[in-house]
């Protein structure tokens, strides 16, 4: 575990924390090789052993050799590490069939979580039909693809081992999803779905015995500033076994069938 960082909760989370590693160790070197080259420099060049200008100056190409190391290092940083994790993160999405599909509509302050329910379909949403206190995301409830649909402020729940499809989104201005643990962050953009997945790997409970801190809950963080409010939006998230997760979900929509409202506080 890499004590500068949060503790990795997702299947990824390891190949990000490498390529984090592999490049501070490349700018640890440039900084302490540039570092005494200039001090080298300063020394071998002194004003006391060249009172004279000298208008040609070094002639070595061990710079212009270091240069290039330098450029190969990145290189590798960038096709070997970089651009297959890109890849993996962006064209390799798991099928919506084997993974738990959330809207996440980020707003000025909070974050509003959509589940479609045990139809898997997503229910119609209309401006007109907003309201901040019982209806954030303004769902039609006289849809019949709505009425198992399950929606939540600031509260994300997750099976563990399960790929997470979640399609963020703006109500106003550009939110940033930021879950540290699971190594994820994605601008929501107003007018645009952006999707993003991880896997969680270690359920809150068994994080909290791992960390020895019992109010541990992985959070969401807003890592765009995003207004005066910026500071207080925050979500959690509840990692949860498949069992207690399903069991978790048949309450949400036990409560909602027998309300007819959305139980989002909870």
């Amino acid at each position: 575990m890499n004590r500068w960082l949060p503790p990795v909760a997702s299947a990824h989370g390891a190949q990000i924390d490498a390529t984090l590693a592999w490049v501070h160790w490349l700018m640890a070197i440039l900084f302490v090789g540039w570092g005494a080259f200039f001090v080298w420099m300063l020394w071998r060049y002194r004003a006391s052993k060249h009172p004279v200008a000298d208008p040609v100056g070094a002639t070595s190409h061990a710079s212009s050799w270091l240069e290039g190391a330098v450029a190969v290092a990145e290189a590798i940083l960038l096709i070997g590490f970089a651009i297959p994790l890109w890849a993996e993160r962006v064209d390799r999405f798991p099928a919506e069939k084997d993974a738990l599909v959330v809207r996440v509509v980020g707003e000025q302050f909070a974050w509003n979580v959509h589940y479609a329910g045990p139809d898997g379909v997503f229910g119609k949403t209309a401006i007109e039909k907003i309201d901040v206190q019982t209806n954030p995301l303004g769902l039609d409830r006289s849809d019949p693809a709505a009425q198992d649909d399950v929606v939540m402020v600031n509260q994300l729940h997750l099976p563990v081992g399960k790929p997470a499809i979640v399609h963020l989104t703006s109500k106003d201005v550009i939110h940033s999803f930021n879950v540290p643990e699971m190594r994820v962050k994605q601008d929501a953009i107003p007018g645009l779905s952006t999707p993003l997945w991880f896997v969680p790997t270690i359920t809150t409970a068994a994080m909290r015995e791992k960390l020895g801190k019992p109010e541990f809950t992985y959070e969401i963080a807003c890592a765009q500033l995003c207004g005066l409010g910026h500071y207080r939006m925050r979500g959690f998230v509840t990692v949860e076994e498949p069992a207690d997760f399903q069991k978790w979900m048949d309450e949400q929509v036990a409560a909602q069938r027998s309300t007819g409202e959305d139980d989002i506080w909870n």
